[in-house]
Parts: C-alpha cells; structure tokens; sequence
C-alpha cells in the first residue's frame, strides 16, 4: 500500500469516530432503547412475543452511517436492555443476532448502490433473512435456556406464531424506516454530519 491509500485510511477511521458521529450513534442508541421499551404482544397465544419499533432506529443509523454503525447500536441498546431484564441476558443476546441478520444486508447494498430500486428488495430479503434468524436463535437459545427439555416441543408448537410475528415486526420496521429515512437524511445533510 503506498502513502495515499494509508492516509485515506486514517482519515477515513477518524471521520467514523468524529463527535458528531458519535454523538449521533448515541442518540439513536437512546432513542432505539427508549422505543423499544412500548412493546405490545400481537398474538395472545404466544404473549412473550412482543412488537416494539426500537428497530427502526437501529435501520436508520445503519444506512445513514452504514452497517458497522448498525450493529454497534443494536448492542449498545441491547446491554442497556439487559438492565432490569427478566431474561438475565438471553432475549437480548438473541435479538440482538436476529436484528443484526436483518439489518446488514440492506445496509451493506445501501453503502454501494442507493434508491428505492435496490433498498426495496434487499429490505423484502432482509424481512426473511431476519425471520431465519429469530428462528434459529428462538430454537437453540432462547427457548432451551427459558424451557430445558421441553424446548423443542414448545418450539414446534409455536412455529408458525414465530414466523408470523417476525415478518410482522421487521414488515412494519421496514416500512417506518422507508418513510422517515428521507426526511432524516436531509436533515443531517444540512447539519454536515
């Protein structure tokens, strides 16, 4: 590597850990944690699945600042939840690997190709990519954890309610991302960050 290219990468470390970068990715961890607090179950068979839109706070920082930043404000929000948690860690640890599924391939595109035309379908994807990942995380950690033996039984029976409820919550995240992202974007643009 010559000179240049060392240069620009320093430069480039020291614009991803400037102040106003900084102190944005701490406000959306505030306001992801504050949001995700209003959480309401959508399907009464299964209460402990609860929809809250702290999400789209995380979705948002992903593509203004990219996925790095994403997932770094998924697990700030998601230690601050462990505080006072009932689930000593084990919600938090597997939403936080479900969301992180869900966010880094429509951010990762975000990074190299904009527009409707492209965040649409990586966000569709990113719904199902999401889903897999609360799956695999709900069956071989949250549920054995919480169940014991009777995890897997208790998994099957709740399958579809899974299912259901993640492509309900990262749908609905989705859209409010879509919706509030623009006004967001030109508004940090003219605050230079």
């Amino acid at each position: 590597m010559n000179e240049t290219q060392n240069e620009r990468k320093k430069t480039g470390f020291k614009n991803r850990l400037s102040a106003k970068r900084l102190a944005l990715m701490a406000a959306f961890v505030a306001l992801a944690y504050v949001v995700s607090l209003l959480d309401f179950p959508i399907f009464p068979a299964t209460p402990f699945l609860k929809l809250d839109f702290g999400n789209v706070f995380i979705l948002l920082i992903s593509f203004l600042l990219g996925p790095v930043e994403g997932v770094a404000v998924c697990v700030m929000k998601e230690l601050l939840r462990i505080i006072g948690s009932s689930s000593g860690g084990v919600g938090e640890l597997a939403n936080m690997l479900a969301t992180s599924a869900f966010i880094l391939l429509p951010s990762i595109v975000y990074q190299f190709r904009k527009g409707l035309k492209w965040v649409v379908p990586c966000l569709v994807a990113a719904c199902f990519l999401g889903t897999g990942a609360a799956l695999i995380t709900n069956r071989f950690i949250t549920f054995p954890l919480y169940m014991g033996k009777s995890a897997a039984a208790v998994f099957a029976d709740t399958f579809w309610f899974i299912v259901g409820f993640n492509l309900i919550k990262t749908a609905a995240v989705s859209v409010l991302t879509l919706l509030l992202y623009k006004r967001l974007s030109n508004f940090l643009k003219k605050m230079k960050i």
